[in-house]
């Protein structure tokens, strides 16, 4: 629970940022709130939309008494809204943080310089950002299919299907808003999947706490930069614990 709380933190590290680097924080806004508003005009749609899709996927339904036929279709209501909402705040990453990209350089650059003094070499550059947001797309999909199954339990299934997208999704994000800051160091995809894994209590606070952020309304928009910053904080906090446990002696050098 330690870990997970220090990794909560960092985002709210990176909320400080707004007092180093205000201009390049600001212009952090423009892509989420651009994106932004792509994506809840679709949420708005599919919420619309919604009740009779439902009605189109359960024609067994029909013949049953209203109140089961009122439970079934309301648990897959709820689940696909809930799948899709997931799937829409992973997609929202992605495509924020590839259109962004000038913009987000902007806060990693100086994030990094107020944390280290200096700015890793490594390139990370718009088309391995693309390339990071298709996967993360694709594995956001995923996600939120996991969840969709979990949301179609009667009566506790939006509840269970809400947590478990909680949790994939938050990893998702914590493995995408790192993507740049461990790149930069050299860091392959491997490498970078592992890093994560050694720290695995630790980017799930910080992914968690993000998506949570992000479900607020205006939420994504507002705390994106912050979780660009505090991502890049994330990175130095991860690789410090890295390198304590590679130097720690092995049982069989005591």
């Amino acid at each position: 629970m330690h870990e997970f709380l220090q990794g909560a933190r960092m985002l709210l590290r990176g909320l400080g940022q707004w007092r180093r680097s205000p201009g390049a924080m600001a212009l952090g806004l423009i892509p989420g709130f651009v994106v932004g508003l792509v994506f809840t005009a679709a949420l708005v749609g599919w919420a619309v939309l919604l009740t009779n899709v439902v009605d189109d996927w359960t024609p067994f339904a029909d013949d049953w008494t209203p109140l089961w036929a009122t439970v079934v279709r309301t648990a897959i209501g709820v689940a696909s809204f809930g799948a899709v909402a997931f799937l829409a705040i992973v997609s929202f990453t992605a495509v924020t943080l590839t259109v962004g990209e000038p913009f987000y350089d902007r806060i990693w650059r100086a994030t990094e310089r107020t944390a280290t003094g200096r700015v890793p070499d490594a390139d990370y550059g718009f088309w391995r950002a693309a390339g990071d947001a298709v996967r993360l797309i694709a594995r956001g999909a995923m996600a939120a299919v996991a969840a969709w199954l979990v949301g179609l339990i009667p009566f506790v299934g939006g509840i269970l299907g809400f947590l478990v997208g909680l949790v994939l999704t938050g990893w998702l994000l914590a493995d995408e808003l790192t993507s740049r800051s461990l790149s930069a160091r050299g860091l392959d995809r491997r490498a970078r999947r592992a890093v994560l894994r050694g720290n695995r209590a630790r980017a799930l606070g910080f992914g968690v706490a993000t998506q949570l952020c992000f479900l607020v309304p205006l939420g994504a928009v507002a705390v994106m930069p912050a979780a660009v910053a505090g991502s890049t904080l994330w990175t130095h906090a991860a690789l410090r614990e890295t390198a304590r446990a590679e130097d720690r002696p092995t049982d069989a050098a005591r």
